[in-house]
């Protein structure tokens, strides 16, 4: 009786460490080719990815240096927490470059104005991770109220008069798309 009762445990065993074996060992199943992020810029971003894919969008933005102007403002505006706490956004990411394009002396005004500084900024966000494809002829509400309108495909979409440079991004919360112009409220 315990011969049968040791050999019945030890068939057991052997069973549920073949299938726990085979399946913790198992490759993952790669990203679709939709998943993927596109775009000349991305190759800057490229050994972020992995991190940021774990990280909720705002404290993803801060750990990308080409977007530490809009980390920065994201911070003065008091939007870093609001981004990183909110579900499902798709985010258009203005590089660096895109904010120098700006005067600097309107460059200071808005980062001295808190309540303007947070209407652009929201004019860069909507709700839902949009895919490429859902940007390819789109009119998108912002969580500032306002519109921005995008079209094109992966090598040549557009945000308003923005050419996304880096597109796709998964973080967390959020897909981030980079933009080479800042998406000023109309």
């Amino acid at each position: 009786m315990v011969k049968r009762f040791l050999l019945a445990t030890a068939l057991t065993l052997t069973a549920t460490m073949s299938t726990t074996s085979a399946s913790a060992f198992s490759p993952m199943p790669e990203a679709s080719p939709e998943a993927s992020p596109f775009g000349p810029a991305c190759s800057a971003i490229e050994g972020s990815l992995p991190t940021i894919a774990g990280q909720p969008v705002g404290t993803a933005i801060s750990d990308v240096k080409e977007l530490s102007t809009l980390a920065d403002a994201l911070e003065q505006a008091g939007l870093t927490d609001k981004l990183n706490s909110a579900e499902d956004l798709t985010v258009f990411a203005p590089t660096n470059e895109a904010f120098e394009a700006i005067p600097q002396e309107t460059r200071d005004k808005v980062m001295a104005d808190k309540a303007q500084l947070t209407k652009i900024l929201s004019n860069h966000v909507v709700e839902g991770r949009n895919e490429p494809a859902d940007l390819e002829d789109a009119t998108l509400t912002t969580l500032g109220g306002g519109e921005v309108t995008a079209k094109g495909s992966e090598d040549n979409l557009m945000v308003d008069d923005a050419k996304v440079v880096c597109g796709n991004v998964p973080t967390k919360n959020a897909t981030v798309y980079v933009i080479d112009k800042v998406l000023m409220p109309k």
